[in-house]
């Protein structure tokens, strides 16, 4: 839908998909979920839903991790059905966003600055 919208603009026609989100400061529907996914892992991390899920997230203990102290531990399931799964997923590119992003105390917070930080460094979907 959000191609052929951007389509729809004469201005814009002849360019790619990707041209056009660039030109109107817009990311694919794509990244779009994987920001919502995030925001979602950031409230179960900490604490700021109703929804009590044992286990869903696995926390790695180890302190001297490079991008960010909340690093989750990425699990190995062996069928294609389990890789789509909401944890299993997410956790890779959590885990690669820096600690001042993932640090954040609040969800406004949270989602600023990874915004900003995908300015530079959109997620490769």
């Amino acid at each position: 839908m959000q191609r052929k919208a951007t389509k729809m603009i004469p201005v814009l026609c002849n360019f790619s998909y990707e041209r056009r989100l660039q030109h109107l400061q817009l990311i694919s529907v794509d990244q779009r979920r994987v920001r919502g996914e995030l925001i979602e892992t950031f409230k179960y991390l900490n604490g700021l839903n109703d929804v009590t899920l044992e286990g869903l997230f696995e926390k790695d203990g180890n302190m001297q991790t490079k991008n960010n102290c909340q690093k989750l531990i990425l699990r190995n399931f062996m069928t294609s059905q389990t890789m789509n799964f909401f944890p299993v997923k997410i956790a890779a590119t959590w885990n690669q966003l820096p600690n001042n992003i993932v640090s954040a105390g609040i969800v406004y917070t949270f989602k600023n600055r990874l915004d900003k930080y995908w300015i530079t460094n959109l997620p490769v979907l």
